[in-house]
């Protein structure tokens, strides 16, 4: 099952109202996020028919131990060539390709993404998402950036307002129309990738889109997209991954495992081995733009210094 989607955008971006620019000081000034689309005060049929398949979904994932939570263990062992593989995977290679002037569903390789700047994540609601969940999700996410900047040692942190790495959770009426909505905040972003998003089957529980403006493998801008329909445990699985996703990880591989960046949907949340990997990510000895054959020696050091074992 494809669960979730990575999209990387090399075209110029701009600020748009609700994305503000840091000031000298590194802070962020005060302008209210863009008012999502109001499409309906009630859930279509549709988005309730959704919710509920969502459910079974989940339900017959943690029936057969999936989703899971530990963050691996002594049944799925790595060692350093392990780390060094997964992490060319999911880092040197993207999950859509330009073909037809559509985007298709199709590996191809790509060179090292990651952000240079601060990384603002702040999350935006549809009317359709309750106050409940929209608070649960708000502490989630917050807790997660405070993580992933432990991780990485690269400056992340959740925000209120004048976010870089927007976080929207909607229902399936409103990402049906979220197309003016995305371009005002990625002014970049094609009709293909908004068609995409649009018209997202519901095999595919989440999608993140990135922008590097100057094609030089460093992001500037991140859209998650995240279906509102989804059970906790689904939703919360999407979050860990779509964020850490638009940090640059940017594929999904078989190969990854035990991780997160794999579309079995054995692990629901970050893993140590993920963890390692992000952190190898925003290691000053790589640099966005490398691609995978000058990155190759720099990868099997870090690799070694992570596990503490020969490749």
């Amino acid at each position: 099952m494809v669960a979730r989607s990575f999209l990387t955008m090399a075209a110029l971006v701009a600020i748009v109202a609700g994305c503000s620019p840091l000031d000298g000081n590194g802070t962020v000034s005060s302008v209210a996020p863009p008012e999502l689309i109001v499409v309906e005060n009630a859930p279509s049929p549709a988005s309730v028919e959704l919710a509920q398949y969502y459910e079974r979904v989940e339900k017959g994932h943690r029936a057969r131990g999936l989703l899971r939570t530990d963050g691996g263990g002594p049944d799925v062992p790595f060692d350093a060539e392990r780390l060094a593989m997964a992490f060319r995977a999911t880092a040197f290679a993207r999950e859509f390709s330009d073909q037809d002037n559509k985007l298709v569903q199709s590996e191809a390789e790509s060179r090292l993404h990651r952000w240079e700047q601060p990384v603002l994540i702040q999350t935006m609601f549809g009317t359709g998402v309750s106050d409940p969940q929209r608070a649960d999700d708000m502490a989630a996410i917050a807790r997660y950036a405070g993580r992933l900047q432990d991780v990485t040692q690269h400056p992340i942190r959740f925000v209120e307002r004048g976010g870089n790495f927007q976080v929207l959770v909607l229902t399936e009426d409103e990402r049906r129309v979220i197309g003016p909505l995305l371009t005002r905040l990625v002014p970049s972003v094609r009709p293909r990738e908004i068609e995409l998003i649009e018209t997202l089957d519901r095999g595919n529980y989440c999608v993140v889109i990135a922008s590097d403006p100057r094609n030089d493998g460093a992001i500037t801008q991140a859209v998650a997209i995240v279906r509102a329909e989804l059970p906790p445990l689904l939703r919360l699985s999407c979050f860990h991954e779509e964020i850490a996703q638009g940090l640059g990880l940017s594929n999904d591989s078989q190969t990854a495992r035990p991780s997160i960046f794999n579309d079995d949907d054995e692990f629901g949340r970050l893993t140590v081995m993920d963890e390692k990997m992000l952190r190898l990510l925003y290691d000053n000895r790589l640099k966005p733009g490398m691609d995978a054959a000058s990155a190759d020696a720099i990868v099997s050091t870090l690799a070694r210094d992570l596990t503490g074992s020969a490749l």
